[in-house]
């Protein structure tokens, strides 16, 4: 019998993010409600979303850099202005810098590659205020979660094997998208509800089609788009 400790997953952004929204409506129902008086607690909420961003850059091995940054960036600066530190007009002429924040993903995407590889049995994606590519080559691959806040996130599963079916992908899209692209003759099932948004399996339909289910789209999307293609 094997003493192997099992591995232990470190909470992915998507987790801490909705453990975080999840947080500020307790915060935000209790004040409303006149249970407890927690306007003071929600000034630093948007401390919240810098704390997002954070283990964002952790999370992609710092190699997803620019969207984590406008976030942090973003939410840092609504975080001046909810202490007192600053004004909306004092920060608002700073606005070009999410210009040039978008020029340098650009050119940091010409110098490295386009889609990054990984053979991570779980994957995990987050993008916010821009796009993140990930080409997944495992020969287990059990599932991935994606979070895509303004900005765009493609999974491309077509070099991924499985050996427990189904393979589930669970995704977050608001006022963004997330593409989950596979080989052609998996069996998808989609189970994502969307509000204001469209979720759809792209692919043409084929002759046949065996009945196992290989792979499980779950998750919610809200003014975004949810897609399977090959």
């Amino acid at each position: 019998m094997s003493n192997t400790a099992p591995t232990r997953r470190i909470p992915t952004s998507q987790v801490l993010f909705g453990a975080l929204v999840v947080l500020l409506g307790v915060l935000l129902l209790l004040d409303s409600t006149n249970v407890a008086p927690t306007r003071s607690l929600l000034t630093y909420a948007p401390s919240l979303f810098v704390l997002v961003g954070l283990w964002a850059f952790v999370q992609s091995g710092f190699r997803n850099v620019v969207g984590p940054a406008v976030l942090v960036v973003v939410a840092g600066a609504w975080q001046l202005v909810a202490l007192g530190y600053a004004t909306v007009s004092e920060l608002v002429v700073y606005w070009p810098v999410l210009v040039i924040a978008f020029g340098l993903s650009v050119v940091l995407g010409q110098y490295r590659s386009r889609v990054a590889t990984t053979d991570d049995s779980h994957d995990s994606l987050f993008a916010a205020f821009g796009g993140v590519e990930r080409r997944n080559t495992s020969k287990t691959f059990v599932g991935a979660d994606l979070t895509a806040v303004f900005g765009g996130a493609e999974l491309d599963l077509r070099d991924a094997e499985l050996t427990d079916r189904p393979a589930r992908v669970n995704v977050l899209a608001l006022f963004g998208g997330a593409e989950v692209v596979v080989p052609r003759d998996w069996n998808v099932k989609m189970d994502v509800l969307p509000i204001l948004a469209g979720a759809s399996d792209d692919r043409p339909r084929r002759e046949s089609e065996h009945d196992e289910i290989d792979l499980v789209v779950t998750g919610f999307t809200a003014f975004g788009g949810v897609s399977v293609t090959d």
